[in-house]
């Protein structure tokens, strides 16, 4: 179903197009996002959750919908903004269209937007807050809804609920998957490693993670200012010391540099896409990345005992940290990728490495 709808942006600009999906008004962070696939993806990650996504490609919905492609059961975006969707996908995996899907999970799309202009717009002045509507009848109201938007409590939001356990055939190792809005592909590849993953919600405690004696413990990416967790960085604090091996992505390396007395600042308008080079400081080499963040922490504010690893090569963000006092390690991109290349999984045999050599160190004792 097809119908006018207007994007009016917190600056107080208006973009005028032709909704799909679901029905309704809906305000959010409105970001952009360069991938030219995988939008089933960017539709399904948890790290999206209270933000209205533009995606620069500017044809989307052509290979439908494909739920084994989805990164968590629902779709996580509060909206989503597009060139020109496709109605009628052609994919021997597709069951079904953006629209219905759309309209079966209450997301609101919005068509026939110049999304290079827009791009251009956030580029130059920041992420803002933008609103889906259709009408333009109460415009200073709208404005005011807008420019007070808040994303609260995104990672209670997406964190699961409760502790599952996920085993394989001959386990190698046992690992907890602290979820602060983990991506289904992050625990894929663990499991493919022989690791039994223990995925526990976002309000565990140090306590009750170690309880699982597990041999390695990561930190899952997620949504929102890593600054508004401050239970979970405690829980780090207390859990930092224990000598298990931590490996964190994206809000998970945000979230342990807190932890240390690190710092971080929130992004003109971020790193969204599956193009993003990062430099590899410790081997002087350059990989292509998926990533998606709007925070990043600042290198200078991080402790002695913290070694910046990678760079963000356009903007010299860091992207990754080696922790010198505790088998610690953590990267800004995603190495899981979905979608995304995969040039960085190697990171995942790396934290296999450590979780080896923990447990050799651990029988000699």
């Amino acid at each position: 179903m097809e119908y006018k709808r207007y994007l009016v942006l917190e600056n107080g600009q208006i973009m005028g197009g032709i909704g799909f999906g679901a029905e309704g008004d809906i305000i959010g962070e409105i970001v952009f996002s360069t991938g030219m696939t995988g939008y089933l993806e960017t539709l399904t990650d948890p790290s999206y959750h209270g933000q209205i996504v533009v995606q620069t490609f500017p044809l989307i919905g052509n290979y439908g919908v494909i739920p084994q492609d989805f990164e968590s059961a629902a779709c996580q975006v509060k909206a989503y903004i597009v060139r020109e969707w496709c109605q009628n996908p052609s994919n021997y995996r597709c069951e079904g269209t953006l629209d219905t899907f759309f309209q079966e999970q209450g997301i609101v799309g919005l068509s026939g937007v110049d999304t290079r202009e827009l791009t251009k717009i956030i580029r130059e002045r920041g992420v803002m807050n933008g609103a889906i509507v259709s009408s333009l009848e109460h415009l200073p109201q709208i404005l005011e809804r807008i420019r007070s938007y808040r994303i609260e409590q995104a990672v209670e939001a997406v964190s699961c609920k409760e502790v599952s356990v996920h085993r394989v055939e001959s386990e190698r190792y046992r690992v907890v998957l602290w979820d602060f809005g983990a991506k289904a592909n992050m625990e894929r590849e663990l499991l493919k490693r022989g690791c039994t993953v223990i995925r526990v919600p976002s309000s565990a405690t140090a306590r009750q993670i170690l309880s699982h004696r597990p041999d390695g413990v990561m930190l899952s990416n997620g949504p929102g200012n890593p600054a508004d967790n401050p239970s979970i960085i405690q829980e780090l604090k207390q859990l930092y010391p224990s000598g298990i091996p931590l490996f964190g992505v994206c809000l998970g390396h945000q979230l342990l540099a807190l932890s240390q007395g690190g710092q971080t600042a929130k992004l003109k308008y971020g790193h969204r896409g599956l193009n993003q080079p990062v430099s590899d400081l410790i081997h002087n080499r350059v990989y292509i990345t998926s990533q998606n963040h709007g925070y990043a922490v600042l290198s200078e504010s991080l402790p002695p005992h913290a070694k910046v690893s990678f760079i963000n090569t356009n903007d010299g963000t860091c992207e990754g940290v080696d922790y010198l006092n505790a088998p610690a390690f953590t990267v800004q991109f995603h190495p899981e990728a979905a979608a995304g290349p995969h040039d960085t999984s190697f990171l995942f045999d790396k934290f296999i490495t450590m979780m080896k050599e923990g447990n050799k160190h651990a029988a000699e004792q």
